[in-house]
């Protein structure tokens, strides 16, 4: 029974040699890069944030401004302190959040403080008492669904806090009316500084950040894969044990998820900027970042298999060795493939070119797993090479589903054609 398998023309091509040590070459240059990238934005940042932190004092320092704005400037001073965030995005998120509480928590807590008026002494506190519990207990109930906890739990804080001071300060509603005018001016000035310095002053938009980290985990995995296939059929004798794989790429995808979550949902509030449009489908990229982190727990769970001392001798790995190791090149290759697709915003044509060749590796992979020479062997030596090709199999499965992913992306988002 054959157990050949269709390798992409890339890979019988004189130039393979020289594509298969690029991505050795890009993580090296990565590590070497990354870190002083990462210094210098880190840098830009401090100095966006010192510009931030003197306009806005220029409310103090001049007497002019001074006259016009008096104490109440030190909320402008607060806002840029608490406000400005790394990203762009969850600069405009907290300002637009930390707006929108103030202007509703003191909204009530004025309407509260004029109906608790009207009671006497007695009554006033118990009115006050019972709408900050019932305040104070739905909001932070609401503040602990997830959905709301991750998009909008900084403008529920600051609605509790803006309603709490409002409603037992014991100021007259008219005072209250015109001290809140006079503190959301100074907030907004310090919101408006807040958003001036971090979108004209080299402006780090966590949509570029996202779009970056979920291309480069194709990479990665793929280099997890092909490391895979050449420690399993690696030649070991019985002094030397099993070569290591590296699974720290694995598990910086597989905690991934916080941040991924996080930055998409930066990138929601961000104005059109580059490539990216207002609407721009950043669940999908969730979905495959979920899908990927899928992919790594497999991959984790392989390389665990590998370690394990009950191993296949040598000539029953020769059997599975050629269509094995084809099979981890293609994979490695059609990870790449996709995560260049997401990276250039090119098309990929998955449901023509790629899904039929993976079910064609997974119908050979069917067919060597079933083979007879594979079935004559012994209990234990059957189940290393079963769990091993299971394992292979799932890995083909999740490519294909991330595949069909990144063509739906690319055509929800717009993505040009190759």
């Amino acid at each position: 029974m054959s157990t050949n398998i269709d390798i992409p023309n890339e890979i019988n091509s004189p130039n393979y040699k020289k594509q298969k040590k690029l991505p050795c070459v890009h993580i090296l240059s990565s590590l070497l890069k990354d870190p002083r990238e990462q210094h210098m934005q880190k840098v830009i940042h401090g100095i966006k944030v010192g510009i931030a932190l003197v306009l806005v004092s220029l409310l103090y320092l001049l007497d002019p401004l001074f006259e016009q704005v008096g104490e109440n400037a030190m909320w402008a001073i607060m806002t840029v302190v608490v406000v400005f965030e790394f990203f762009a995005g969850a600069t405009l998120s907290k300002g637009l959040l930390r707006g929108l509480g103030t202007i509703l928590g003191g909204g009530l807590g004025c309407l509260v403080g004029t109906l608790a008026d009207e009671l006497g002494r007695t009554g006033n506190a118990v009115v006050i008492g019972a709408f900050v519990f019932i305040f104070g207990a739905a909001v932070t109930y609401c503040r602990l669904i997830p959905s709301i906890k991750r998009k909008y739990d900084y403008g529920f804080m600051i609605f509790i806090l803006t309603f709490n001071l409002v409603a037992v300060s014991g100021l007259r509603a008219d005072k209250i009316i015109g001290l809140a005018g006079e503190r959301l001016s100074t907030i907004g000035m310090g919101f408006a500084v807040c958003v001036f310095t971090s979108i004209l002053i080299f402006p780090m938009w966590a949509s570029d950040e996202l779009h970056r980290l979920t291309s480069s985990k194709f990479d990665k995995l793929a280099c997890c894969i092909e490391d895979c296939m050449k420690a399993y059929f690696s030649v070991v004798s019985e002094q030397e044990s099993m070569p290591r794989i590296s699974v720290g790429d694995c598990k910086s995808v597989l905690h991934s998820k916080s941040s991924d979550e996080s930055l998409a949902n930066f990138a929601r509030w961000e104005p059109w900027h580059g490539r990216f449009g207002l609407f721009y489908p950043w669940d999908k990229y969730i979905q495959i970042g979920e899908l990927m982190r899928e992919m790594a727990s497999i991959i984790m769970s392989m390389q665990e298999c590998l370690k394990s001392p009950l191993q296949p001798s040598t000539p029953l790995q020769n059997i599975i060795k050629e269509p094995c190791k084809a099979v981890g090149l293609s994979l490695g290759l059609t990870m790449r493939e996709l995560g260049k697709s997401i990276m250039n915003m090119k098309r990929c044509h998955a449901k023509v070119i790629t899904v039929p060749q993976l079910q064609s590796i997974k119908l050979e992979l069917i067919l060597l797993s079933s083979s007879s020479k594979l079935n004559g062997t012994a209990n234990v030596e059957s189940i290393a090479i079963a769990n091993f090709l299971f394992l292979l199999m799932e890995i083909v499965d999740k490519v294909e589903t991330l595949a069909k992913e990144v063509e739906a992306l690319g055509e929800i988002a717009g993505f040009q054609p190759k």
